[in-house]
């Protein structure tokens, strides 16, 4: 490895965690903590340090129906798009209802930009109350992060009530904490993103970190533009 990318793989990394889980003590969040604190391991071991920001959908459920309605994300929800668009991965936790993910989970995801999560690494999860929704992960899931063109792992986690007892259960959170950072130590999400970034189609003024252009970059003095605007 020469210097260059020893520096960049040395570099600070964090981890975002999407939680929709709505008890208290929720199942939701403690899969998603198990997974995020493996990650952490992961990193610490390499020599990287990481650090994990956690986003709590349950708190802020007013506020993602209110910028559903309005299109527009309000402050609250403007600031949990943010630690996404930092993150350099993602594990995202949901339970399931009526087998399907929750709707403030989905919620949410339709408040995120298309090109917000490019080549983001992504842990998915999920908890449930039987083992035969163990599926909804890989069947409502995955096609929904590429959709979004994030790089789910291969590793999928779900948890019944009678996993959490089960050596098999840490087994794939090692699992799938292992292939999470690898994915980002290696630079392969990074460098998926440089060079095909140009190729995507991109939402104008995004959230997106690599977004070119926003509201900001408008020139509203064109003859056009002036037009437009009834002047």
């Amino acid at each position: 490895m020469n210097d260059t990318a020893r520096s960049t793989a040395e570099l600070p990394r964090t981890i975002a965690v999407i939680s929709a889980g709505v008890s208290d003590p929720s199942s939701t969040r403690l899969l998603a903590d198990r997974a995020a604190q493996k990650t952490l391991d992961a990193f610490r071991a390499a020599g990287v340090s990481a650090t994990v920001s956690v986003i709590e959908l349950a708190p802020i459920a007013v506020e993602i129906a209110q910028s559903l309605v309005s299109g527009v994300p309000n402050a609250k929800v403007q600031a949990a798009i943010e630690k996404l668009a930092a993150a350099d991965a993602i594990i995202a936790s949901t339970p399931v209802y009526k087998a399907a993910t929750s709707g403030l989970f989905k919620s949410f995801v339709d408040l995120i930009d298309n090109d917000l999560l490019v080549a983001k690494p992504v842990v998915l999860a999920a908890t449930g109350g039987t083992a035969r929704h163990a599926m909804v992960v890989d069947d409502q899931l995955r096609p929904l992060f590429a959709f979004l063109r994030a790089i789910p792992v291969p590793t999928s986690l779900y948890a019944a009530p009678e996993d959490w007892g089960s050596p098999e259960l840490g087994r794939r959170i090692s699992r799938a904490a292992g292939e999470l950072s690898m994915l980002v130590l290696s630079g392969v999400s990074k460098q998926i993103a440089d060079d095909n970034w140009s190729g995507y189609q991109h939402q104008f003024g995004g959230n997106a970190t690599r977004a070119e252009r926003s509201v900001a970059d408008v020139d509203f003095d064109t003859d056009l533009m002036r037009l437009a605007a009834g002047g």
